[in-house]
């Protein structure tokens, strides 16, 4: 089965998020949070699971740039500096697809690590 292809992607809200819709139809419209938190970059996913970093103080960050890489993915740019995440078109239908799950996750990362979403901080 062939992947499903981005036919969109567009920042809303000034950045607060970013629409991505497949030549399938799914469509998403993922927070800039939830995109920073799980960054697919070695900075926040280390380079196992046991390194990954659960990220605090990003309820209001931003989006400032969306650049294509290649025909696979899309490197996102945000307001706090952060910019070393590829995206590839896979990652992003799978965020989409989890975000309920993966957002509710964060939360309890949060609270077991002792960070919240207003004071910056990782763990």
């Amino acid at each position: 089965m062939q992947e499903a292809w981005p036919i969109e992607i567009r920042l809303l809200d000034q950045g607060q998020s970013l629409k991505i819709i497949y030549d399938d139809h799914a469509a998403f419209q993922l927070s800039a949070e939830l995109l920073r938190i799980r960054s697919p970059s070695a900075e926040v996913q280390g380079h196992s699971p046991a390194e990954r970093k659960t990220v605090g103080g990003k309820r209001l960050i931003k989006i400032l740039t969306a650049s294509q890489v290649g025909n696979y993915a899309v490197r996102l740019d945000f307001d706090d500096g952060h910019r070393t995440g590829i995206y590839t078109w896979s990652y992003l239908r799978q965020l989409g697809e989890t975000q309920q799950q993966s957002f509710a996750d964060y939360l309890l990362e949060l609270t077991a690590k002792g960070l919240n979403r207003d004071q910056p901080g990782e763990r």
